[in-house]
Parts: C-alpha cells; sequence; structure tokens
C-alpha cells in the first residue's frame, strides 16, 4: 500500500511539471481621483505564460477611455508621464502596473463607481487573446488592497 501511495505522489508531482503556465492578470486595482472629474488609475500584475506576448489594449465598461501610461526620469530629473501602445509581457516573466511605473489611466469614469467596489477590465493581447479580471476600487487616499 505504501509503495501504491508513493506513486502517485509522484505521479501528481510529474503531472505539476507538465502543465504549461499561461498567460494572467492578477492583483488589479484601481484608485480613484481626489478631484471628480480627473482619471482614474489602475494597476495590476500581468504573469507571462509558455511564450512571449504583448498587451496591446485594456478596456473597462466604467471609463469613456482607458490608456496605458509609463511614468520615466525626464532629461532634468522630473517624473513625465507618457502614453504607451503596448506591453512585451516576455515569456514566464512577471512585468508590474504599479504607482510611480506604467499604469493604466482611466478616463470619465462613471460616478456610480465607488471605493470598496469592483469593476471588470478586459486585456487585450496581439494574438487575440482576450483575458478578464476584476479590479478592486480604493478612493484617493486610502491604502492598496491587500493581495
Amino acid at each position: 500500500m505504501r509503495t501504491f501511495a508513493t506513486f502517485l505522489l509522484a505521479a501528481a508531482a510529474l503531472g505539476g511539471c507538465s502543465q504549461q503556465k499561461q498567460l494572467s492578470v492578477s492583483n488589479a486595482w484601481v484608485r480613484l481621483p481626489a478631484v471628480t472629474g480627473r482619471p482614474a488609475a489602475a494597476y495590476f500584475t500581468i504573469h507571462g505564460g509558455a511564450a512571449d506576448a504583448t498587451l496591446i489594449n485594456i478596456s473597462t465598461d466604467v471609463a469613456v477611455r482607458t490608456e496605458m501610461h509609463e511614468m520615466k526620469a525626464g532629461a532634468n530629473g522630473a517624473m513625465t508621464m507618457d502614453a504607451i501602445q503596448q506591453v512585451r509581457v516576455p515569456a514566464r516573466q512577471t512585468v508590474r502596473f504599479a504607482p510611480g511605473g506604467q499604469h493604466a489611466m482611466l478616463f470619465d469614469v462613471n460616478p456610480s463607481v465607488k471605493p470598496g467596489g469592483q469593476i471588470a477590465f478586459t486585456f487585450t493581447f496581439a494574438d487575440g487573446l482576450r483575458i478578464q479580471q476584476q479590479a478592486d476600487v480604493v478612493g484617493a487616499g486610502d491604502p492598496p488592497p491587500k493581495g
């Protein structure tokens, strides 16, 4: 009986090795603006799959327009924000959209969106793959959600 149990454990471990990691999105959250009418910002983590991927669009039904942006240091050391059209996601790597770096800007957010709620995003990749992910919503001065 012990040999059979050992066999099952070994088979389960080997089965886990043969599974390929899929492209996925996690830890999505949105910070609402401090001033009504200003854009909100969205953050999340993309986990690369077995092959390289390219994120080309992020959308949500609760904003009129969503753009990908990147913060970087300018020539004089001041931070600047530029729109980006796509983001490369290397195979089996992690790409984080976080405060002070890459993020998504949500323009003209529906006023019904409130802290403590959730909104749905669709992440579209160059190969046509679409991933839907829920995002927690926090207020302008609130800390990021834990997760």
